[in-house]
């Protein structure tokens, strides 16, 4: 496996040679860039028509990731031409949130196949329903096959985000590569770090992602006692105090939910994902070095579930991290992204982008939705 990356500003003038090097029926193009470029896609033409016979994968960020640097408005580009691994590419629409579930399942069943090893899951961030998208495609695929990706961005601004389909960036869609074969070798990770406060308490009412009342109070009264002063800010200041949920005070897997929106009117809050009712819920804050610290534990997770094998080819790091890290961490948000170079391979070529949502495994087997977390995919081959 050969890799090459670049970063790209919006009005730049010209393409580096390497990227059309790498291009071939196996290569892999992935494009991590503004929302902007959906309404001025010369840069992303300009980069696909280096490699024409490349798959292509992509999506709009809050913020492109390159190497240990991040940007705005820029397109950040990896070329990855594989040897030994045959890649397959699919999409399926997601006009609302209500189509979340079926994309799942048409994204697995067009995969599915007894060779595939792997999926990188891209999709529209604010057209979906993460938990139903998820839960799609691990009712298909089952446990045994990795899945990663992320919810597509639109810095904070949350009106707009795209995906790369048919070689454009377009909005309402999911879409999926699979990685086949016995050469192909993926490792993920995921960990937050941020700090519980407040007691738990359980989710009493809720319908899908809208929370509605927690131990029989209306959710966003509850909330804004908490918040004080910063409730006037909702549901952007919401970003900085997401919710650890999980099924029982015995159970060791938390996942956390962020706010997208709230409704004055019936006192709920809209999540990035599902609050089943009778789940335990409680508030989080941010720790400045706990969330480095999470982003060094999220690498260190992610070697530990690279699949077994001693591989002389490249690697390929792609890091997604969630927009509210990138909001509470503010001038130190490289330090998260410095991080996680310090545990990967050396050499490591690494690109990402800040999100509306992570998809990664738990720990290992079927995939979930996370937020607030770094959440990293290594590819290698052997």
């Amino acid at each position: 496996m050969h890799v090459a990356t670049t970063c790209l500003k919006i009005g730049h003038s010209g393409i580096p040679a390497e990227l059309a090097a790498h291009d071939s029926e196996n290569s892999l193009l992935l494009l991590f860039g503004s929302s902007g470029l959906i309404d001025r896609p010369e840069l992303i033409e300009q980069v696909m028509a280096t490699c024409p016979r490349s798959h292509v994968m992509g999506c709009s960020t809050a913020g492109e990731i390159h190497g240990a640097e991040i940007s705005d408005d820029s397109l950040v580009v990896a070329a990855v031409r594989f040897e030994k691994t045959r890649l397959l590419t699919t999409h399926a629409e997601v006009h609302t949130p209500k189509d979340s579930y079926a994309a799942g399942r048409a994204i697995a069943a067009s995969l599915q196949q007894p060779s595939l090893r792997g999926l990188l899951v891209l999709s529209d961030g604010l057209n979906v329903n993460g938990s139903e998208l998820v839960k799609g495609l691990n009712d298909t695929l089952g446990g045994a096959v990795v899945v990663t990706g992320g919810l597509a961005g639109d810095g904070t601004d949350f009106k707009r985000t795209w995906v790369i389909k048919d070689r454009a960036p377009q909005s309402g869609y999911v879409t999926a590569i699979g990685f086949y074969g016995d050469h192909v070798r993926l490792g993920h990770g995921s960990k937050g770090g941020w700090d519980k406060f407040g007691p738990e308490r359980r989710v009493t009412k809720s319908a899908g992602n809208i929370l509605y009342e927690l131990d029989g109070r209306p959710a966003l009264q509850l909330y804004k006692e908490y918040l004080g002063d910063r409730a006037a800010g909702l549901p952007a200041t919401g970003l900085l105090f997401p919710l650890a949920i999980r099924s029982s005070n015995t159970d060791g897997k938390v996942l956390v939910r962020t706010i997208l929106a709230v409704d004055e009117a019936a006192q709920s809050m809209t999540f990035a994902g599902d609050l089943p009712e009778g789940m335990l819920a409680q508030l989080m804050r941010a720790n400045f070095d706990r969330l480095i610290q999470g982003a060094s534990e999220a690498a260190t997770l992610t070697l530990n579930n690279h699949e077994s094998g001693r591989s002389s080819s490249a690697t390929l790091s792609i890091a997604i991290s969630c927009v509210g890290r990138r909001l509470v961490l503010g001038e130190r948000t490289e330090e998260e992204i410095e991080a996680t170079l310090d545990i990967l391979p050396t050499g490591s070529h690494q690109i990402g982008f800040y999100s509306y949502g992570e998809i990664s495994p738990y720990a290992s087997g079927a995939c979930d939705l996370h937020n607030q977390t770094m959440t990293l995919t290594t590819i290698t081959e052997l």
